[in-house]
């Protein structure tokens, strides 16, 4: 007698926010940090599907964000870009044919411009290989482990992308979660047999990202925030010029914008977790000291003001405000 498969049904979720910071807490199984970068008031969505041990996602983001990922262990994660201007992966360009990938467990950073959507699939490495070894096929994980960016031809990563957007789209009591997990990883399977790594940038672009890197290091180790470029200088290590060009090139950012977006950002996590009582207090830990300056920078950059932040997180927690 032949025994159908169970069906089942993928799990779904919707989110939207107006803040860049939930947004980096929105996306399942995920450790992420997020720093906006342009001005005006944050909107992000993610749409994002369960089916089995796949999952797959679209996030939408109005502005351009600096992110800090962290993918969960023994996973592959593979991203889609919805344009390749102006994004970056670990301070390397996308190329128009690439596709992103990460391991878990090994943090990446994320460039990605205004009005942008990445589409995104993490599966268990070992579903991968546990699939192409009973098709017989020659796959090369390694890849994905080791370079962020693999190039795909035209028609594989228009078809990827079609895939992804389909399924992220449809209701999930209209779809066979078993037929698209099998849809899912076929396509995964054919992109790792026919990928090739994109190679990374000159010796100048090693020596930039060094720089980056020694620097975001300094500030996740030391409460103390350096104000000043001169003081970035002296813990990159490098002249005023190479700092410029470090910064540029891997962040697309200057050195004294990344300072005041850095620092924004952080007064804005504090008070978006209650984690001061004021604003005045948490704007002076992060050396604000003239407020009404500050509340314009603020404003401006966030589309509200921190009174509006620590409000609206007081609100939540069941805390009046002082």
């Amino acid at each position: 007698m032949h025994h159908k498969p169970t069906k089942f049904a993928p799990k779904r979720c919707a989110i939207e926010t107006h803040d860049a910071n939930e947004q980096a807490d929105n996306l399942t199984d995920w450790h992420q940090q997020y720093d906006q970068v342009d001005a005006g008031r944050f909107y992000g969505r993610i749409d994002e599907l369960q089916i089995r041990d796949l999952q797959v996602y679209r996030e939408h983001s109005s502005h351009t964000l600096h992110q800090q990922c962290l993918v969960k262990a023994n996973a592959l994660w593979f991203g889609i870009p919805s344009q390749h201007e102006r994004c970056r992966i670990n301070g390397q360009r996308v190329n128009r044919n690439d596709i992103l990938c990460h391991p878990g467990s090994q943090p990446f950073e994320l460039v990605t411009p205004g009005r942008f959507d990445m589409h995104g699939i993490v599966v268990s490495k070992q579903t991968l290989l546990d699939s192409a070894s009973l098709q017989s096929l020659d796959i090369q994980p390694l890849d994905a482990e080791r370079h962020a960016r693999l190039q795909l031809p035209d028609t594989t990563l228009a078809q990827l992308r079609y895939l992804t957007d389909r399924i992220v789209n449809s209701r999930v009591d209209r779809l066979d979660g078993r037929i698209h997990h099998d849809l899912l990883i076929m396509a995964l399977l054919e992109v790792m047999h026919i990928e090739t790594p994109s190679v990374s940038g000159p010796p100048s672009y090693r020596q930039r990202r060094a720089v980056v890197d020694r620097i975001r290091q300094y500030l996740t180790a030391n409460e103390e925030i350096p104000l000043t470029v001169s003081e970035l200088c002296e813990i990159g290590c490098v002249s005023r010029r190479t700092l410029q060009y470090s910064f540029e090139s891997i962040l697309d950012i200057s050195p004294s914008q990344f300072l005041r977006v850095h620092r924004l950002n952080r007064v804005k996590r504090m008070l978006g977790a209650a984690e001061a009582t004021s604003v005045s207090e948490a704007a002076a830990y992060h050396g604000f000291y003239h407020l009404s300056q500050f509340s314009r920078d603020y404003k401006h950059l966030f589309g509200e003001l921190p009174s509006s932040t620590l409000a609206t997180a007081l609100s939540r927690s069941g805390t009046t405000h002082p």
